[in-house]
């Protein structure tokens, strides 16, 4: 999936305009430093296609599952999870930069076989595990430990370890002082038990949805990539915005936006279309942290970009309870306003910089690339099926993978052949390794924190510290949001949110659709908050920057993630809950200027240098804006007019003098 975007990405005429540019291998190289997923085994000859046919097998056999499988729900996830054990061992190997071809140390193998048999043995006993109650043999037991063991040691491999780190921290809780039995070995038992036999730990809600609907997204991703549509992303963001000033980050911005709305990855986000709109912005003049930082800030907002919002919509609707059309439309509002704030901050870093745009003979034509707007079919019809209530969300995104195929079929460049069509399942099955079992272990934090009561003892404190005082809580909640969300995948991100920090916010009287959007958004900005900025990280090393510089700067560029939030909790109007057309413009128009406030103060520039009073006036009107109330929006406003009108006069002056 990923390797695809980057040969596209490295052939297009926009990305041959920095002189740069980085090589296939040199992408390569960044992903597999920054992208656990990109670390996988070398297989060739008969070995290759055997694991080749496996992972097809496998997408073939989930789209059957999810459209037409009426077996229990026990069989359909325990076997989801044992195939992905089986094909999770067989592409990670134990460590990076093990790349022996056709090599599989024998622990590995013992360890897959015993990993998938276990999961396999519940598939198999599922009726008599359902209906022996509570009473479990010791070898059941082991059977559930090493289930378990096999599922964290393949998140390490594909994943990483922070979120092995949270979920270590609730097992060891759980069984240090969280459960009520004396006996260590009557707590393990319990702990497993609950964890590995039931619907409250690893097959809980985030497996079922990744089962059900995710891995049908991810494949019908991996078709749509196939068809050359990120490549037609950035060309046609080169013809909205490539010609005026700071044009390759005006492009990176949109092209991002677009791209990272199905990618479902910050990290391969960044480094596809970043290996393209970093040296084409560090040509025109930007500073390399600065164009890294742009990349990472876009590439990662790409997940809170409708209708995708990298798969983690799907679960956010199974957690609230509501359609996925009703999620997909009222993130627009708050999408925008990110972008909008990255997008005037590069204006005004060019218009700073004197900045040009991309010469008009190296973009596109517009009316050459207007000729291929059918790629944007399978989406379009996606949203229309899913939002009109036409069919189920899997049976939607099989049609769209249909779909994908036949427009495919009128760009002799990008026709999807018949192993064009392998290849693209394969990349679904493999990209669905690293969802799935992230997914698992977020199963077993959250069944760790129920078990135990700690969520509502979390709850409970963060509210005490409160005081009553909903800022004070949100505040609280958006570090736990962060320092949680830290190298954690986007759809395992937020079920540890969801389970641990939103129910902070609804008690605090937050509509439960707000506190979902307000953690799902201050999860993902933890892919380019310091110290882990994996984005960021990734965005730095395509520039040639400062890691830690680069983080700064894209969490500076991000700034309305960290203010939008906010503004639909204390009035949800944002979010269309409750309110009218009116309103929402209302609350739309005056969050933009507070967003253009604040974008402004941290640039330091507007219609020239800006002095430190009227940075600090722009940031003050700009956060007061956040409080919607008639007092503190006309204050708001009275300060970033009068900061704007300081600085026309400022830049009328020096125009005089000059």
């Amino acid at each position: 999936m990923k390797e695809n975007k980057i040969k596209k990405a490295n052939t297009s005429p926009e990305g041959q305009a920095g002189s740069e540019n980085m090589s296939t291998a040199d992408v390569d190289a960044v992903m597999k430093k920054y992208d656990r997923e990109s670390n996988i085994r070398v297989w060739t000859g008969k070995y290759k296609l055997a694991v080749r046919g496996l992972l097809v097998a496998f997408s073939l056999w989930c789209i059957y599952v999810t459209l037409f499988a009426t077996f229990l729900e026990e069989i359909r996830l325990t076997s989801f999870l044992g195939l992905i054990i089986l094909i999770g061992f067989l592409t990670y190997p134990a460590k990076k930069g093990d790349i022996r071809e056709n090599y599989m140390p024998i622990g590995d193998i013992i360890f897959m076989i015993a990993g998938t048999g276990a999961f396999l043995y519940f598939t198999f006993s599922a009726n008599q595990i359902i209906n022996q109650g509570t009473r479990f043999a010791p070898y059941q037991i082991v059977i559930g430990i090493i289930g378990i063991a096999a599922l964290i040691e393949l998140t390490r491999r594909c994943v990483g370890l922070p979120i092995l780190f949270v979920a270590g921290f609730f097992l060891i809780y759980a069984l240090a002082v969280g459960l009520t039995n004396p006996a260590f070995l009557g707590r393990v038992k319990f702990l497993v038990r609950n964890l590995f036999y039931t619907k409250e730990g690893i097959f809980s809600t985030p497996v079922n949805v990744c089962s059900k609907y995710i891995v049908v997204f991810i494949i019908f991703g991996a078709f749509l990539e196939r068809t050359g549509i990120s490549n037609f992303f950035i060309q046609l963001a080169n013809c909205i915005a490539g010609k005026y000033a700071g044009g390759p980050a005006k492009v990176a911005v949109i092209s991002s936006a677009l791209c990272g709305m199905v990618s479902g990855s910050s990290v391969g986000n960044t480094v596809t279309t970043g290996s393209v709109t970093i040296p084409m912005m560090k040509d025109t003049g930007y500073k390399p942290e600065f164009a890294g930082a742009v990349e990472a800030a876009s590439s990662t907002g790409g997940q809170i970009m409708p209708p995708i919002m990298g798969a983690a919509a799907f679960l956010m609707a199974d957690f609230v309870g509501v359609p996925y059309s009703n999620i997909i439309v009222r993130a627009i509002l708050p999408a925008l306003l990110y972008f909008t704030g990255i997008f005037i901050s590069v204006h005004l870093e060019a218009k700073k910089l004197g900045l040009s745009g991309i010469p008009k003979e190296k973009l596109p034509v517009f009316k050459l690339l207007i000729r291929k707007i059918y790629l944007l079919l399978p989406l379009v019809m996606l949203v229309i099926w899913v939002s009109g209530n036409y069919m189920t969300m899997q049976k939607a995104a099989s049609y769209a993978i249909v779909l994908s195929v036949i427009v495919s079929l009128f760009d002799k460049e990008n026709r999807i052949s018949v192993t064009k069509c392998i290849d693209a399942l394969e990349a679904g099955g493999r990209g669905v390794i690293s969802v799935a079992v992230a997914c698992g272990v977020a199963g077993i934090i959250s069944g760790s924190i129920t078990m135990t009561g700690l969520a509502n003892d979390l709850i409970n404190g963060i509210i005490s510290v409160a005081n009553g005082k909903l800022i004070i809580a949100l505040f609280l909640t958006m570090l736990c949001c962060i320092v949680l969300g830290m190298g954690v995948p986007t759809t395992a991100n937020y079920c540890i949110m969801a389970a641990t920090c939103a129910p902070i916010l609804v008690r605090m009287g937050v509509p439960t659709l707000a506190a979902h959007f307000f953690v799902f958004y201050f999860g993902i900005v933890a892919d380019i908050t310091p110290p882990v900025a994996l984005a960021a990280y990734a965005g730095s090393a395509i520039a040639k920057a400062n890691p830690m510089k680069t983080a700064f700067t894209a969490s500076k560029l991000a700034i309305a993630v960290f203010i939008v939030p906010y503004v639909f909790c204390f009035n949800p109007s944002m979010l269309l809950i409750d309110t009218t057309a009116v309103s929402v413009v209302q609350i739309f128009i005056t969050s933009l200027i507070g967003v253009f406030g604040l974008s402004a103060s941290l640039e330091g520039y507007l219609f020239t240098k800006m002095p430190a009073i009227v940075r600090v006036m722009l940031a003050v009107g700009g956060l007061m804006l956040i409080n919607p109330t008639l007092m503190t929006d006309i204050l708001g406003l009275l300060l970033i007019v009068a900061g704007c009108a300081w600085q026309k006069m400022q830049q009328n002056k020096t125009k005089v003098v000059a």
